[in-house]
């Protein structure tokens, strides 16, 4: 009877062993390849269930099987798998530098659907500010001050003659300030299940298109375009961005899927601090563009066109594709 039992064990354990070598050397393969970055998420989420698994199967190795090789085969690569999971992170430049090369660009790749409905969010709002303000121009005391109302009717903008008031290197601190704590604001608010990121989204196209249609009633509106768009392709962009990734924070609040919504919660911000970590330092480029071009009248439309579309793509090509000769 005994002996019965002790063949049944070890074809039990001769079919466990056949069935996990071929799983142990994939993931330890798995293992020796992962030795550097990549924004492979499969194949990271591979090792990780691996590893749990592994766990488990060395309980069983010790239990059943100690001081064997398969024994000692699974404890080096449990180790191995501990320290590839759990290393401590490199220094601040070369994390920094996978954020930029890839990390980043992997997380817009990812939220892409998201984005693109966000930027049509703005572009409706801005045609519907447009729309309100044509049909009932007494409410652009809604989107502008009394200051800019009475400076569009008497025919100049609001920003005519602001080197004169100001410095360009103050005016590029404050307007840059403006623009972090805007999209700062617009990522935070989607806490609120994503409904404050919609506010600002949505009040900040529909100001612009209303302004717009202000300055179209009075022939400033090319002036105003023309004050825009050297520092308004990537001030915009960053703006959708930082919108977008508040949206998807407050889709993750909402369905946070099999995590809870505290884990949820922090993995959407850490995404989001990598995606604002490369697009927030655009809006120091913007805010000096608009301190030291946009308001001084000796570049014309051209130059400006030229230098809002040029940085614009650069932004773009770098938050969509990284910079893969950084990548290690």
């Amino acid at each position: 009877m005994a002996d019965s039992r002790d063949r049944n064990q070890q074809q039990a354990l001769g079919a466990w062993l056949e069935q996990r070598i071929p799983v142990w050397r994939d993931l330890e393969q798995l293992f020796k390849t992962r030795d550097r970055k990549s924004d492979d998420c499969d194949e990271a989420r591979r090792i990780i269930n691996g590893f749990h698994t592994l766990a488990s199967d060395l309980s069983l190795a010790r239990r059943n099987l100690p001081g064997s090789r398969i024994h000692h085969w699974l404890e080096t690569m449990f180790l191995k798998g501990h320290q590839l999971i759990y290393r401590a992170p490199g220094n601040t430049l070369l994390r920094i530098r996978d954020i930029y090369a890839f990390e980043s660009p992997a997380l817009i790749r990812a939220m892409s659907p998201l984005l693109i409905n966000t930027i049509l969010l703005f572009i409706g709002a801005i045609a519907c500010g447009w729309v309100l303000i044509t049909l009932f121009p007494d409410l652009a005391t809604l989107f502008a001050s009394t200051e800019m109302i009475n400076r569009v009717q008497s025919g100049e903008l609001w920003t005519d003659g602001l080197l004169n008031i100001m410095p360009s290197s103050l005016l590029s601190l404050s307007l840059m300030t403006n623009n972090i704590t805007v999209s700062f604001f617009a990522f935070s608010l989607g806490a609120f299940y994503g409904l404050g990121t919609l506010y600002i989204i949505t009040l900040n196209g529909l100001m612009l298109g209303g302004v717009f249609a202000f300055t179209a009633h009075y022939g400033l509106d090319g002036e105003l375009f023309k004050f825009i768009i050297a520092h308004g392709v990537v001030e915009l962009s960053v703006i959708c961005i930082a919108s977008a990734m508040g949206l998807k924070l407050g889709e993750t609040l909402l369905r946070p899927g099999t995590q809870t919504r505290s884990q949820a919660f922090r993995k959407a911000t850490r995404d989001a601090g990598k995606v604002l970590l490369v697009a927030v330092p655009f809006l120091v480029v913007a805010g000096l563009i608009e301190g030291y071009i946009s308001p001084d009248p000796r570049f014309d439309l051209s130059f400006r066109t030229a230098v809002g579309l040029s940085s614009g793509l650069f932004f773009w090509l770098l938050l969509v594709f990284g910079l893969p000769w950084l990548r290690r």
